[in-house]
């Protein structure tokens, strides 16, 4: 989501779900804006895309016509206001989300529903919404993630939580409902985006059958060739034991080191939450040989490693799809998309993500979901989408975001 974007939404209110615009903060000269598709105290909802979609094509009365990025949103199709899942917000659902318990994936909804609530709040000026956000600081604990709600004084976090919601939550839904409107829409333009619609979905339909039919006239296999790149995956000691080695091209120097997947955990030759590195695969090969603690031990088939390092049969051989390119990446996504390698963006994202994940943190995953100008916009080169609508630039923000998270991996390096 760069800055200058229109994005579509879709709203859970009390009399069922509305699709809209959110237009996040963009700069306009020294001015900083935020709106919402609307008109003076109203906020407008429609029960359809295609009632969107004519309404955005026959109105020119509204908060967002002077938005830059106005032209572009009237000149979309239908398809393309569709609202992504990430950008569907169930503001009734709240209470019942506070009322569960506080996995990822419950936390990680009720803070972007939250927030969504809070931009409503402050720019359609409802003092209950911004007074409830005011008395109840504990909300400012959910960018924490699943680890802030670990223990008994985590328990008690999540239970204020929840007490405020079930408190306070009816009036802000009030509030929030007493502002938004459907206004008419042409009922010709509105024929025309269903048509739109319905035939963008038959074309779905046509594309999988199509597809199905390609799959089933298969090309003979040479199955000689298969057996012969089977076999010599299968005789890949780093195959056998489960354990990739890792090469990392860093702002500074180049790294190696070790990385595999329990149940689909990340764990790093590290400890202490730090990835430990060296400056070439021999160096690699010494350390291992030797006994020391760190979380790969517990491993079980790195006895293997440790056998193989100290008769000197270890060779530490990275594959492509492990090795890390980060110089770059971040001046690239300055550019603009047409700049990045996906490939590598793709790769880094994974690095930054695993040793996140290694270290029990959560700020990557906060960095690049999709309600974030970096997440949008990472998300839209790493999923492309041809409904989706290409960010706009500058991208300078994004950038940051991107350098800030490189720093911080960086970081996590214990060079010996």
């Amino acid at each position: 989501m760069a800055s200058g974007d229109i994005v579509p939404i879709e709203l859970g209110l009390t009399d069922g779900d509305l699709v809209t615009l959110w237009a996040p903060r963009w700069r306009d000269g020294d001015d900083e804006w935020e709106a919402f598709l609307g008109h003076e105290d109203s906020l407008y909802g429609f029960e359809s895309v295609a009632e969107l979609a004519a309404f955005i094509r026959t109105n020119s009365d509204n908060d967002l016509v002077d938005h830059p990025a106005w032209k572009v949103v009237a000149g979309l199709s239908a398809v393309e206001l569709e609202p992504e899942e990430n950008f569907t917000f169930d503001l009734v659902a709240v209470p019942e989300l506070a009322a569960g318990d506080p996995d990822v994936d419950t936390i990680a909804e009720l803070e972007d529903t939250l927030g969504m609530v809070r931009n409503i709040g402050e720019v359609c000026e409802l003092e209950t919404v911004t007074k409830f956000f005011g008395s109840h600081p504990v909300l400012g604990a959910l960018p924490g993630g699943v680890n802030a709600f670990v223990g008994r004084d985590g328990e008690e976090l999540w239970d204020q939580i929840g007490a405020a919601i079930a408190k306070g939550w009816d009036s802000v839904l009030d509030a929030i409902d007493s502002v938004v409107h459907t206004p008419e829409v042409d009922a010709e333009a509105v024929a025309v985006a269903e048509a739109e619609l319905l035939a963008a979905e038959e074309n779905v339909v046509d594309a999988d059958d199509a597809a199905d039919n390609e799959e089933d006239e298969f090309e003979p296999v040479d199955l000689d060739a298969d057996d012969e790149d089977e076999e010599e995956e299968d005789e890949s000691f780093w195959h056998e034991v489960g354990i990739d080695p890792v090469k990392i091209i860093a702002s500074d120097n180049t790294y190696f080191t070790l990385r595999c997947y329990l149940d689909d955990e990340p764990i790093f030759l590290g400890s202490d939450n730090t990835i430990t590195v060296f400056t070439s695969e021999r160096a690699l090969a010494r350390y291992l040989a030797d006994d020391h603690e760190h979380d790969l031990a517990r491993v079980s088939t790195f006895a293997d490693v440790q056998t193989a390092a100290v008769d000197g049969s270890l060779e530490v051989e990275v594959t492509d799809e492990n090795v890390y390119v980060l110089p770059g990446l971040a001046d690239d996504l300055a550019e603009g998309p047409e700049a990045v390698d996906i490939e590598q963006l793709d790769l880094a994202v994974e690095l930054f993500t695993d040793a996140a994940d290694y270290a029990g943190d959560d700020t990557v995953e906060q960095a690049l979901a999709p309600a974030t100008p970096l997440g949008w916009y990472v998300s839209y080169l790493l999923n492309p989408d041809p409904n989706r609508m290409a960010p706009n630039p500058p991208f300078a923000a994004e950038a940051q975001s991107w350098r800030d998270l490189e720093r911080n991996f960086e970081a996590r390096l214990n060079q010996q």
